[in-house]
């Protein structure tokens, strides 16, 4: 029989719960980002926008392009479709990249975890084309995933040609969206452990040793910021999404550009000094927190733990306080074998006089097969059969 499985729970917390504010004027007072072309501050876990100036332009990203492209690869590494010490063979079409490079040879192989590095740290067009022929088989083949995962993520001021940022007709993005992909690369907790390095090193113990120095001063001059990406080209000018993390609130700032890495950097410090100085987040839980399961028709397994897909924090201003928040976790119903581990399975809600302060997917936290015939008949023989 088929059946709807819902749960519904109601907490009491005593937490600051703000409404949208509509204008950056009203939410600021002042300015926070003048000096470039486009700027978006927002925090992380409920992505409430604190602070925007023409967010939604579309402008050249320049290497903030690779903010999806790690994405990407994140993504694959948690669904274990490529490992961190699997080794990459650099085609010869990669190595020919210009631009930011670590300068790969053809046919020279760095494993995951090191041509990750490359990227996050150095900027490589080099390792991030390296990368996307191994997942996708081709640069083309990759730049048609981050287009429909952009679709995926509901951005409609971004297309991109290419993996890099290298210049070309019809690549661009928007502030704001590039606010969104930084929050979603950031769901994966390990890809600060390469954006937040200052320097390293790659073929360390070869005669061929390189340095890689970080781009983003911020990481070395403003505590908590751990990330993500810079960007520079003469048509983009200079641009950062930056992420940085205090009393357990990350916030991300985003500037299209700033006329010098000065003024690129000054304006992101007074972005997350504001947020800092302003707000407060009650985190409630992580990312893959099991929320409960839910049954899966014709699997190998009957059920499947769902979990959350990102961590939840409830967003309050500094001084303020309310009752009385709701949460609901609602499942699909009808679920069928195959599911893939992080196919959304649910919604968990979370309210506050019907108005709803949260809203984020459910997902699942394995693979469930699709069962065989033989396990349908042993299953089903087993309901006449006694068991301990």
């Amino acid at each position: 029989m088929k059946r709807v499985v819902s749960v519904m729970l109601t907490v009491l917390l005593s937490l600051s719960i703000i409404a949208p504010i509509a204008s950056a004027e009203e939410k600021t007072g002042v300015e926070l980002a003048d000096n470039v072309r486009s700027a978006i501050l927002i925090e992380r876990d409920t992505g409430k926008v604190l602070y925007e100036n023409n967010s939604k332009e579309q402008l050249p990203p320049a290497s903030m392009t690779k903010i999806m492209t790690m994405l990407l690869i994140m993504e694959a590494l948690d669904k274990g479709k490529i490992s961190y010490d699997e080794k990459v063979r650099a085609s010869e079409y990669a190595a020919s990249m210009g631009g930011s490079q670590i300068f790969l040879e053809p046919g020279e192989e760095m494993t995951v975890e090191e041509l990750l590095k490359g990227i996050a740290i150095g900027s490589g067009n080099d390792a991030s084309v390296a990368m996307a022929e191994r997942i996708a088989g081709s640069e083309e083949g990759f730049v048609e995933m981050m287009n429909k995962k952009a679709k995926e993520l509901g951005l409609k001021d971004t297309k991109f040609q290419n993996t890099t940022g290298l210049p070309v007709d019809e690549h661009y993005s928007s502030a704001y969206d590039m606010a969104i992909m930084a929050k979603e690369l950031l769901k994966y907790e390990g890809i600060t452990k390469f954006t937040g390095q200052y320097e390293d090193y790659l073929r360390e113990n070869t005669d061929k040793k390189f340095w890689l120095v970080n781009t983003n001063k911020l990481v070395r001059f403003y505590p908590g910021v751990d990330g993500l990406k810079t960007g520079f080209t003469r048509e983009a000018m200079y641009c950062l999404t930056a992420t940085a993390e205090k009393d357990g609130m990350r916030v991300i700032a985003v500037v299209f550009g700033a006329p010098t890495p000065k003024d690129r950097n000054a304006q992101v410090t007074k972005m997350l000094d504001y947020a800092f100085s302003q707000y407060k987040t009650h985190p409630m839980f992580e990312r893959n927190h099991v929320m409960g399961s839910v049954k899966i028709s014709k699997g190998k397994e009957k059920a499947v733990e769902v979990v959350t897909s990102e961590p939840i924090s409830l967003l309050t201003k500094k001084g303020e306080n309310i009752e009385d928040v709701s949460q609901k976790v609602t499942v699909k119903k009808d679920l069928k074998a195959p599911i893939n581990k992080g196919d959304q399975v649910g919604t968990l809600i979370i309210e506050k006089d019907g108005e709803t302060l949260v809203e984020s997917p459910l997902v699942a936290k394995e693979d469930i097969e699709k069962a065989s015939l033989w396990d349908l008949f042993k299953r089903s023989f087993g309901i006449f059969t006694k068991t301990d």
